[in-house]
């Protein structure tokens, strides 16, 4: 449930008045004139004071709304919440999202998270989510498919394009050609206006030299009503057996009033080594069927001669290595794609849609799964900790004398 004070400002209008009048008359504070204008709960002697000034009742400048973005339910009765997911690529986000997965040995459970609509323009990468995700993905540019977006979902999740941002790419920051993209999750979260979005971007999004772009990506959200926080992880410090680090930008709806935690690192202390991830593929054969496929392309100088260590995680997988990916720790050959699945956290019974190249664009685009579940679940306290703070809320303090 929510309230909106609409109906005040064309009360004020009819009458020529402006907020700065609605102040002085009824003798508000800056403080609650916010509050009405993010459609935030006052108390009911606010109420009262702005019915008398204005000569009108209570009813006709305050409107109570059941919000539309609230969380459905399951066959089974449990809580969902709706999630629309943009950049979606291969599904790496999503699948964190909706868990119910197991990697090495590990279960990753479900979450209460129910993806009603989801977009990338790639289309290999949405065969493959629809194999393993949802079917209702939907292909094409976002430009093209943000008319089919819903009108309301609770959570916004994506990871914007970063070729531009990359330090393996233009460093045109958020004006290039395709990390300008991210102006459409500024869109689709105007539009939607969801409890909480989650993106996804490369470490370099906090280089010096991408400063202004970070501060305008903030200010972007924060002038929608969100507060706005960020924060550096590396996917090895959570079960991936790889040294990946992300920056997450979480925007949270100023009137929930509630902070997003992140996750407490699970494996910090100790790694998962790419031995430990790979160990049981050393003798397998290729195998077309579950992606174990590898690029038969030679040692070439820089990036191309990267190799893996035993004992220790991979470095970052790429999406654009051009078959260059990291040789085998003990193997005379470059790592198969279903090995490079493995080092990015994706599980064995998750297939890809695609030959070579680009199932190892897709997975190196992706976000680790396993890293994302963790992700999912600080989304998830959020999101109860809103419920529980306005059921106290509206238990406090009632909305009408």
């Amino acid at each position: 449930m929510a309230v909106s004070y609409s109906n005040l400002w064309k009360t004020l209008n009819n009458q020529n008045l402006k907020k700065t009048d609605l102040r002085e008359i009824v003798g508000l504070s800056s403080s609650t004139i916010a509050k009405l204008s993010q459609n935030k709960t006052v108390t009911t002697d606010v109420l009262n004071r702005i019915g008398i000034a204005l000569n009108c009742n209570i009813e006709d400048i305050i409107e109570i709304q059941h919000d539309e973005n609230t969380e459905t339910t399951n066959p089974d009765g449990d809580s969902v919440h709706t999630v629309i997911s943009l950049f979606s690529g291969c599904g790496g986000l999503d699948l964190g999202f909706k868990g119910g997965f197991t990697f090495l040995g590990k279960e990753y459970p479900s979450h209460p998270f129910d993806i009603i609509w989801a977009n990338d323009f790639n289309k290999a990468a949405c065969e493959t989510y629809r194999a393993n995700i949802d079917k209702r993905i939907v292909v094409g540019p976002i430009e093209q498919m943000y008319g089919t977006m819903p009108e309301s979902a609770e959570v916004i999740i994506g990871g914007f394009p970063c070729q531009d941002i990359s330090i393996n790419g233009k460093m045109a920051g958020v004006d290039g050609s395709r990390s300008g993209l991210y102006i459409w999750m500024v869109k689709a979260v105007e539009k939607i206006r969801p409890k909480i979005f989650i993106a996804e971007n490369v470490k370099a999004l906090l280089m010096k030299r991408h400063s202004s772009s970070l501060e305008r990506v903030i200010n972007d959200f924060t002038d929608l009503g969100y507060n706005v926080s960020y924060h550096l992880y590396n996917a090895a410090d959570y079960g991936v057996p790889q040294i990946r680090e992300r920056v997450i930008i979480v925007g949270i709806r100023k009137d929930l009033d509630v902070e997003f935690v992140p996750p407490t690192p699970t494996t910090a202390d100790r790694h998962v080594t790419a031995k430990e991830a790979l160990w049981d593929l050393e003798d397998k054969a290729e195998d077309q069927s579950i992606s174990h496929i590898w690029s038969l392309a030679k040692p070439s100088s820089g990036q191309g001669l990267r190799y893996l260590t035993a004992d220790a995680p991979a470095t970052t997988m790429r999406s654009e290595c051009h078959g260059n990916l990291q040789f085998h720790y003990s193997l005379p050959r470059r790592i198969s794609m279903r090995e490079a699945a493995r080092i990015q956290s994706f599980p064995d019974n998750f297939t890809f849609e695609a030959k070579l190249r680009e199932t190892e664009r897709m997975i190196g685009n992706a976000v680790a799964p396993v890293f994302a579940w963790h992700i999912a679940n600080s989304v998830i306290n959020v999101l109860d900790s809103a419920k529980e703070a306005d059921e106290d809320e509206h238990k406090r303090v009632p909305l009408f004398a």
